[in-house]
């Protein structure tokens, strides 16, 4: 059998037996306790079993002080273990860095399995030709022109159109009273059942009048708490591992998930997708209002996700980090497809889809306007 501790990322391969002795310990208990419930084994080989269990993280010991996640895991006792063994198991994986090894690597994937269709088809069914969409207001235009940018402008980022982003993206816009027990926070982006679990914090890299360093957003009263310095150029890069250019824009904002807000009031392991759900909603208005502004916004989830919390001073527990969303100035001359795919691979894209401003029209008069 194969035991794991998804919290430690411990995994290890044991006789059956030792789900017995596991059981045994569900309350605290010695080793003399042990040996008296397992006489046909010597006190010696239980001790020493005892040892290697405590040594793989599968047992706690009283005398030992306990970890960060042992002393918090219980925080995530109505998740668990569906999603707290998704949420942990997957922190700090490895990633496959770009250039030659990772087309290969793609290459050799596609080889034993075909690359899946981008799109679903019914081919036998009957169609009905849509028209064109609306594309000439400037929401229509903002939303056509976002992309993931990888390269950026050595200009700094101004310090308006921070705060700008910011109060669009991540300030609350409006309470509301919830039973007489508390208040609801509203912001510009939907969260289930409004609890809104989302804290960001700011590495402000090269923003213009203020200083480099790490910053939480107090969202209730738009403004920038002073956490810590910033770590060296080679720590920055180890944040986003095989993705150096994230550091080299003028802002990384790291979003976390307080687990609490939502695990209150959503008390079984489902809800864990409806704080994914709240960061990637805030995320896109993140990119939107930046593309608005005319930055150079970027997000990605490749994160080595302990080094980034030791550097926020969160436990990783009950706050933890889940998602970067960056921004930078736009480059003069420079596509953001042309870093994110080979030339070959742009030879072939596709025009965009045309636009209509016929829509908007026909929609006013179905609707008696």
């Amino acid at each position: 059998m194969v035991f794991e501790n998804y919290a430690t990322h411990k995994r290890v391969a044991a006789a059956p037996i030792t789900s017995q002795v596991l059981d045994f310990f569900s309350d605290w208990r010695s080793l003399e306790h042990l040996a008296g419930a397992m006489p046909q084994y010597s006190k010696n080989s239980l001790a020493n079993a005892l040892r290697q269990l405590v040594r793989v993280t599968l047992l706690q010991c009283s005398t030992l002080p306990a970890t960060l996640v042992e002393a918090n895991i219980h925080l995530w006792k109505p998740w668990n273990p569906a999603a707290g063994y998704l949420h942990f198991s997957t922190k700090d994986v490895k990633y496959q860095r770009g250039g030659p090894a990772i087309e290969t690597y793609f290459h050799q994937i596609a080889q034993r399995l075909p690359m899946p269709s981008p799109v679903k088809r019914y081919t036998e069914a009957a169609r009905v030709p849509m028209a064109q969409p609306a594309c000439e207001s400037d929401f229509s235009r903002v939303l056509l022109s976002r992309r993931t940018w990888r390269e950026f402008s050595p200009k700094p980022l101004g310090f308006d159109d921070l705060s700008t982003l910011f109060g669009l993206t991540f300030r609350i816009q409006a309470w509301v009273d919830f039973y007489k027990l508390g208040r609801l926070a509203l912001k510009t982006s939907p969260s289930s059942g409004a609890r809104h679990p989302i804290e960001a914090y700011l590495l402000a890299l090269n923003v213009e009048g203020l200083k480099r360093g790490v910053y939480h957003y107090a969202s209730d009263t738009h403004e920038l708490e002073w956490l810590t310095a910033l770590p060296g150029k080679s720590s920055l890069r180890s944040l986003t591992p095989a993705q150096d250019w994230c550091s080299e824009a003028a802002a990384m904002v790291f979003m976390t998930a307080v687990f609490g807000r939502a695990q209150w009031k959503y008390r079984f392991p489902r809800a864990y997708r409806t704080v994914l759900l709240d960061a990637g909603h805030l995320c896109q208005t993140f990119c939107l209002t930046a593309t608005w502004l005319g930055l150079a916004p970027y997000c990605t989830m490749a994160l080595a996700d302990t080094k980034i919390e030791r550097l926020l001073c969160i436990d990783g527990v009950s706050e933890s980090v889940i998602y970067l969303a960056g921004v930078g100035t736009t480059p003069e001359g420079f596509s953001p497809e042309e870093s994110f795919l080979p030339n070959s691979a742009l030879a072939v894209s596709e025009s965009p889809p045309k636009c209509s401003t016929k829509t908007a029209k026909r929609g006013s008069e179905r609707s008696g306007s």
